[in-house]
């Protein structure tokens, strides 16, 4: 049984009710029946409002059970930790779950790492200004400076560690000197740069990476040259959790768009960039909603 509680200091959503706030509750374990009613049941014995309900299993017959809940409740900060104790000791004794707990009004907190291609990146901050992604940007990280005028703009520190050779330790101890204790996810907006095994575990964070999606058919450099030789006709991005193993973490979201042979090479990236920006914006809402569950090496989303 583990339990996860984040209540940071916050100020309470306005809502015309004292300390009314939406929690978000995510269950994960082996299906049986009377996981539904007992998460309703402890929930209502606080007086909770549910708002939105999913859940899925893979197989009714004992498979594996997701559920990811909204609820609403007066004075939610000081409430909360006697939630997550009944919900600990009911799932634990009767049904031997896993679950997440937290108040959706404490954003997490996001480092966002870059490259020279920053479409992806000035997006994600651009949406956040505008108050569509709910997260707070705790930092801009790139290996190149260019971006630094840009991002400042936003209000958001920006940090340049070079990052280049065989040899990246002192660049991966300056990410970890400025990201332990202060993210709960980085995100990779074109940072065209590999992490070692040993940053993604020492960070101890979900790390979220968008890339076009030809591969693995056209790798390396120039895949969009590549694309307009063989005569695609879609063009798509894929944004995914990193894992050890490059660019095989479990995939978040996907899209495409159509293409045409009259489309020229950097037609094709533009194309391109706009399907990469778009899908890196859902991949990073939905997580800091709390709607993604990992499984092994796939998600289940609950978009």
């Amino acid at each position: 049984m583990s339990l996860t509680l984040e209540d940071r200091a916050a100020s309470p959503v306005t809502t015309g009710r004292t300390g009314y706030r939406h929690a978000s509750l995510t269950v994960r374990g082996k299906d049986r029946p009377g996981i539904v009613a007992a998460v309703g049941s402890v929930l209502g014995e606080h007086g909770a409002n549910i708002v939105s309900l999913d859940q899925y299993s893979d197989d009714p017959q004992g498979g594996a059970f997701f559920q990811r809940t909204v609820f609403g409740l007066d004075h939610l900060g000081s409430a909360l930790p006697a939630v997550g104790e009944d919900l600990r000791r009911r799932l634990d004794q009767d049904f031997e779950l896993e679950f997440t707990l937290r108040d959706l009004s404490v954003p997490k907190r996001v480092a966002i790492f870059a490259s020279k291609s920053d479409h992806c990146l000035l997006d994600l901050l651009w949406r956040h200004r505008r108050g569509q992604l709910p997260v707070t940007v705790a930092m801009v990280i790139s290996n190149h400076p260019d971006a630094a005028e840009e991002v400042r703009s936003f209000g958001i520190p920006f940090f340049h560690v070079p990052s280049s050779g065989p040899d990246k330790s002192a660049a991966e101890a300056e990410h970890l000197r400025l990201l332990e204790g202060n993210v709960d996810f980085v995100v990779l907006a074109r940072y065209m740069q590999i992490l070692s095994a040993d940053l993604i575990g020492r960070l101890g964070v979900p790390i979220i990476n968008i890339h076009h999606s030809f591969l693995p058919a056209f790798v390396g450099a120039g895949p969009y040259a590549k694309a307009k030789e063989r005569g695609v006709k879609l063009v798509g991005a894929t944004a995914h959790y990193v894992t050890e193993h490059l660019d095989e973490g479990p995939i978040i979201e996907q899209d495409v768009v159509r293409v045409s042979h009259a489309d020229t090479a950097a037609e094709l990236q533009r194309r391109g960039a706009d399907v990469e920006r778009a899908v890196l914006t859902r991949a990073v809402q939905w997580h800091a909603e709390d709607r993604v569950i990992r499984h092994g090496n796939h998600t289940i989303v609950f978009a």
